[in-house]
């Protein structure tokens, strides 16, 4: 938490995408910090400590949300990270997202109900 407002993550390489889900997460009152790639999103991890992740399956790199997730994981970090993915029901099938520790996929085009639904919810119990 960062002046009472729990701190989200986003990682993505698509600005515009940053931008739009920013600002539904800024006017939910949440402190937002964006990555625009993997390496980047590692950096502003340490740096926020942040209490929820949101990153894209695919960035600059084709599974570089993979590789991100996993170096999360390799620290020992738990912090709740979701994946972003714009190939659907196909990711179910090529990534085991419990495996990785994921607590969730949301698909591209993200619906903002939804994703202040899913946060809000996961926030709550983290406590």
């Amino acid at each position: 938490m960062k002046d009472g407002k729990h701190v989200i993550l986003l990682v993505d390489d698509d600005a515009d995408f940053l931008d739009s889900v920013k600002i539904v997460l800024d006017s939910a009152g949440y402190e937002v910090e964006t990555a625009g790639s993997a390496e980047q999103g590692l950096e502003r991890f340490r740096a926020a400590q942040p209490d929820l992740v949101i990153v894209d399956l695919m960035m600059e790199e084709v599974d570089a949300g993979i590789g991100f997730v996993r170096e999360l994981r390799l620290s020992g970090d738990k912090v709740p990270v979701y994946m972003l993915s714009s190939v659907g029901e196909q990711l179910h099938m090529s990534i085991d997202h419990s495996a990785l520790g994921l607590s969730g996929v949301f698909q591209k085009p993200v619906d903002p109900a939804n994703l202040l639904r899913t946060i809000e919810s996961r926030l709550a119990k983290e406590g």
